[in-house]
């Protein structure tokens, strides 16, 4: 299994990150030799991915000029959220229309995407194809450079769970398809509503990653991961 199609979440305010995102959009923002927007699709597309859509609206207009210049064999398409953002669940719903009943990955570019990210992606697919539940990279927080992170959810043997305390972190990376969102009737929600649901009804799984996680949520992390030297 090839999942050929995903969505980059690019929609976001960055409010955490200011002065940083006052002109320039969170995944326009520079670590290395590449924003985090160009880190995302670079791995999407060395994966196989051959159709993206990124949502936007925070400054928008850049975001737009950086992709239609982008030189990328993806075929890559804008969802509008300029007059009103629909929330990680509502874009990723809205977005996804096109690509009918196909599966594809949601990718949030706030991580810091790396090639070492493509074995565990090829992980996740076979997760997904074998159980058909929405699928979630996720990260103990032991591997995370933030250690301020209290974590997401727990994980044991695939099975996702929350409880008061938990140990996995997500990383940003699921895999999913529209049956998926279909049960939240709603215009504007979130991906947790989702996620809860699918909890609840035990029709969630999990990977444990073995990357360092490297998230850029706040302008001093950011500056400490930009203090590092990534080769690619």
């Amino acid at each position: 299994m090839n999942v050929k199609h995903a969505m980059i979440l690019a929609a976001g305010l960055g409010t955490r990150m200011k002065p940083l995102t006052k002109k320039k959009p969170k995944p326009l923002i520079k670590v290395g030799s590449k924003n985090l927007l160009e880190r995302s699709i670079n791995l999407l597309e060395n994966h196989g991915v051959e159709q993206i859509v990124i949502n936007v609206h925070h400054l928008s207009d850049q975001v737009e000029k950086f992709i239609s210049n982008i030189k990328s064999k993806v075929k890559i398409t804008i969802s509008d959220e300029k007059d009103l953002l629909l929330g990680t669940g509502g874009g990723v719903k809205e977005g996804t229309k096109i690509f009918g009943k196909n599966p594809f990955f949601v990718l949030n570019p706030d991580t810091l995407w790396l090639s070492d990210y493509l074995d565990e992606i090829k992980s996740l697919e076979k997760i997904y194809s074998e159980s058909k539940k929405l699928c979630l990279l996720l990260v103990n927080k032991r591997l995370s450079f933030d250690t301020s992170f209290k974590g997401d959810f727990n994980l044991k043997n695939n099975a996702v769970s929350k409880d008061i305390k938990n140990n996995f972190i997500f990383t940003g990376l699921q895999l999913l398809d529209r049956n998926h969102l279909d049960p939240i009737d709603k215009k504007v929600f979130s991906m947790n509503e989702v996620w809860n649901n699918l909890i609840i009804n035990n029709k969630i799984s999990g990977l444990e990653s073995s990357q360092k996680f490297y998230h850029l949520n706040t302008e001093e992390m950011y500056n400490k991961i930009s203090n590092l030297n990534f080769t690619d």
